[in-house]
């Protein structure tokens, strides 16, 4: 299979790339702005599988002008895509009377407006699969109703509109092969969460989290398409 990831330097993202690349049939196209880490997550999957197919792109998901050079180099490689995962997230803790326009702007790039780009580009590619699976991943703090936190209003908000987004896609493409659906992660054992809340001990690892989301990422399709599904063992 042909599996795009985004979001791949650390944490769930990084996870995700070595369980895609344990399988020499798949080219996985890991996606991040960290040039070094993403050749230290190729290596490590190499190191794993010789055989492995790992593409790492460096790329800044909220440089939207950019995404044209970003399928390039895709294109160049494949004629077509089976995996579509937007993973990548910004987060920034803040109080909303405090957080910038600026920081505002970032946070809905990478989690809204990157992913919406990414998916328009890569339809060319997802059409032309018979198992086109794209997985949004949002937060718990993204679905209506849920428990919210001070300081997440623009993170949230962001999430929120990710899980909208995939709803109107599946509806839009619904008569095609493409399916579209998102998962809403609780609290994850992350260098992200650990930043904007230091201290805080989640009860799921990365490792755990990844394993979920590939499994998904794989089966999902066969049954879901346009669903908002939580992922998590506690409220937030």
């Amino acid at each position: 299979m042909n599996i795009l990831i985004t979001g791949t330097s650390r944490g769930i993202g990084y996870e995700l790339v070595k369980l895609a690349t344990k399988d020499s049939n798949n080219m996985v196209f890991a996606i991040s702005r960290n040039e070094k880490k993403i050749h230290q997550l190729a290596h490590e999957c190499t190191s794993a599988n010789p055989n492995c197919q790992i593409f790492p792109l460096c790329f800044d998901l909220a440089q939207i002008v950019n995404y044209q050079e970003l399928m390039k180099s895709i294109n160049n490689e494949v004629d077509s895509l089976d995996i579509l995962i937007n993973n990548a997230g910004y987060l920034i803790a803040k109080p909303f009377a405090d957080i910038s326009a600026s920081e505002n702007e970032q946070i809905y790039k990478v989690n809204v407006l990157g992913p919406m780009e990414l998916i328009k580009q890569c339809l060319p590619l997802l059409y032309k699969s018979n198992l086109a699976h794209v997985v949004n991943i949002s937060s718990m703090g993204g679905v209506q109703g849920s428990v919210k936190f001070q300081g997440l209003a623009s993170y949230a908000s962001s999430k929120a509109a990710i899980a909208g987004l995939t709803e109107c896609l599946a509806e839009e493409f619904k008569e095609t092969k493409i399916k579209f659906n998102c998962l809403a992660l609780g609290a994850v054992a992350t260098e992200m969460l650990a930043e904007a809340f230091p201290g805080y001990q989640a009860q799921t690892t990365a490792i755990e989290m990844a394993e979920y989301i590939w499994q998904f990422a794989n089966e999902g399709h066969k049954l879901f398409n346009g669903k908002i599904l939580p992922v998590s063992k506690s409220t937030p």
